[in-house]
């Protein structure tokens, strides 16, 4: 029997290219990459790639390439969409791995669930000939969405795939799709904006910051989806929890030389502060914690500051809450 590995993502579209390709007799398995920049799944839920891959009735194969991805926001050479996405990139190294995994598993070919015209920068018609071009992956991918649109590819050729089968869908619209849901009894799946962190506008701020200053590492990309960031001087920055969840987070990803300060008097935000320690600096920092917390009202609050991993409790200082300007022009995003 011929296989295949599928890229899924969990969304529709792969969902149901992944099921186009299994209608044709052909043994599919389920390949899933997992980064840093994805919006996490609620904890002890399943993905919604899990949930594709129970519903195809297929195995799933999971990656993590959070650290592919870094290199290539570090230098992407087909550059960034409107946000930090450089999506050609990114969509070519899992297209290379892909190819990997398709060797280990014995398959002949790869499919996604690519539509042609469906997003700007990655998915119009003369990048996805170029991605096969530049990956050497020419004929080996299918795109059993908007096959019909497309060159034959070499499993179509060799009489594995009968390309009338496929389909030859173009642009944003759902409609096609959502009738091919229902006629393959897909019932539940996630809406179409995706999962990266990276086409989101805000979330790419802080990613060009941290490239900007040469800190980007697993640690930070981390760091980057909890609270509110604030440069401070080149080299140092803070970071202000919102609520007690991203407290807790902030202080799982403390570091040796990090300052954490929080509230003396009264609960409120945790605020890490990566880089300078000088006394400028930290009372900034504290001030901008102040700034969103029940002291915001007060002339100055007391807060504690200690290093990570000192074993004392830190010293008490006082501080003015920062005001509203103060805090937007430091803001790498909004404040």
């Amino acid at each position: 029997m011929a296989g295949a590995v599928a890229l899924l993502s969990g969304g529709l579209d792969s969902q149901l290219a992944a099921r186009l390709v299994i209608e044709q007799g052909i043994r599919v398995v389920g390949l899933h990459f997992t980064s840093v920049f994805n919006a996490a799944p609620k904890p002890g839920e399943p993905t919604p790639a899990e949930r594709a891959a129970e519903t195809l009735g297929i195995s799933l194969l999971k990656e993590d390439i959070s650290e592919r991805q870094m290199q290539i926001l570090r230098d992407p050479p087909h550059g960034f969409g409107s946000a930090a996405n450089p999506c050609i990139d990114c969509h070519m190294a899992m297209l290379t791995a892909a190819a990997r995994r398709m060797g280990e598993a014995g398959a002949d070919f790869l499919v996604t669930g690519e539509v042609v015209g469906q997003r700007p920068m990655s998915q119009r018609r003369h990048v996805l000939g170029m991605i096969d071009r530049e990956t050497g992956l020419g004929g080996l991918i299918l795109r059993p969405l908007s096959a019909k649109l497309l060159e034959q590819t070499r499993p179509e050729a060799d009489g594995l795939i009968d390309r009338d089968r496929l389909e030859g869908i173009r642009g944003r619209s759902r409609f096609r799709q959502m009738a091919l849901a229902r006629r393959f009894g897909i019932r539940k799946y996630p809406s179409p904006a995706g999962g990266c962190l990276l086409t989101d506008r805000g979330f790419g701020e802080r990613v060009h910051d941290l490239l900007l200053h040469d800190e980007l590492d697993l640690n930070g990309a981390h760091l980057l989806k909890v609270g509110r960031h604030y440069r401070l001087a080149p080299g140092t920055k803070a970071v202000v929890g919102r609520d007690e969840p991203e407290n807790i987070r902030i202080e799982e990803l403390v570091r040796d030389g990090d300052i954490l300060i929080e509230l003396a008097d009264m609960p409120g935000p945790m605020c890490l502060l990566r880089g300078g320690r000088s006394e400028d600096i930290v009372r900034t920092a504290a001030s901008l914690a102040a700034r969103v917390s029940k002291a915001r009202r007060l002339e100055t609050a007391r807060v504690r500051v200690r290093s990570v991993y000192a074993e004392d409790d830190g010293r008490l200082i006082e501080v003015a809450p920062a005001p509203d300007e103060l805090a937007g022009e430091l803001s790498v995003n909004a404040a």
